[in-house]
């Protein structure tokens, strides 16, 4: 499987930036939003990435130029059907996932590799709302994707050798650390993480330290870039509350069941860096 022509649907920084990194690697992408303005959108931030980049002298203006110029965008998900690879990076909810690969099953080709970006749902269930679950996989990039290297590339049960590897060899095409993971809720990264990040409020409420402390005692003795609650305010309070009911769903630990607090603070419309206020207040 040659993949040459790469679709993104999703008008989220994770499309904007898997769109980046595929251009960057000499891919031509075709951006898809449901508006034309959030398409134009993330096109803007791409470009003001790779501005970014030049001003940091890590890449020409040439080369921004050039790979700014592999990447058109649309509203129409009939534009996608001569890509060779289509990754959706909507919302984290299965049942809008399921709606999206519905619409897009009459529109690929027998041959259209379609990954999810998913971070914690069942890849099988996505790759059954395709007429060929044998070229559906996951390929999970991480925030910011431009900057982190791992990719997460997730072998459901249906999916065929062909288009695993497929997906791998494109990963890796990327520049990025490609790790072959079993469809298993949370997979490798978020399996693990989201506990901590969940007994990091527990801890909090239970008043051994404050979120000032627990976030800088786990950036110097652990020597992490950011401690719990900046990484849920960055990866969003109401994705971090999804990840963890769904992780939660599946295997009934009960360092998965989502504190309160969580639950509550993503009621009230505080997510994070998104709405400018989470666990910290961006908006100063």
């Amino acid at each position: 499987m040659e993949i040459t022509r790469v679709g993104i649907i999703g008008s989220g920084i994770m499309g904007s930036g898997i769109a980046e990194v595929a251009a960057a690697s000499g891919y031509e992408v075709t951006l898809r939003s449901r508006a034309q303005e959030s398409a134009d959108a993330m096109k803007t931030g791409v470009e003001k990435s790779l501005n970014r980049q030049v001003e940091k002298e890590k890449r020409t203006a040439g080369e921004a130029e050039e790979i700014l110029a592999r990447i058109s965008t649309t509203t129409k998900l009939g534009d996608l059907a001569d890509c060779d690879l289509i990754i959706e990076s909507i919302v984290e909810d299965l049942d809008t996932k399921l709606a999206l690969l519905a619409e897009l099953n009459g529109i690929v080709s027998a041959s259209t590799i379609v990954a999810s970006n998913t971070s914690t749902l069942p890849v099988a269930k996505l790759a059954a709302a395709m007429s060929h679950p044998e070229n559906v996989c996951g390929i999970h990039f991480f925030n910011p994707a431009p900057a982190m290297p791992l990719v997460e590339v997730i072998r459901p049960l249906t999916v065929s050798d062909e288009t695993f590897n497929a997906a791998m060899a494109f990963a890796t095409s990327c520049g990025k650390d490609a790790v072959e993971v079993q469809d298993h809720a949370g997979f490798i990264v978020n399996a693990l993480l989201f506990p901590y990040l969940n007994n990091a409020i527990r801890m909090m409420e239970n008043g051994t330290a404050t979120k000032e402390g627990i976030d800088t005692a786990m950036k110097g003795g652990c020597g992490f870039p950011m401690g719990p609650f900046a990484l849920l305010d960055l990866v969003g309070l109401d994705t971090s509350l999804a990840i963890l009911d769904t992780l939660f769903a599946s295997f009934g630990d009960a360092n998965y069941e989502a504190m309160p607090l969580l639950r509550q603070m993503v009621a009230e419309g505080k997510l994070g860096r998104k709405t400018k206020i989470g666990f910290y207040d961006y908006a100063k």
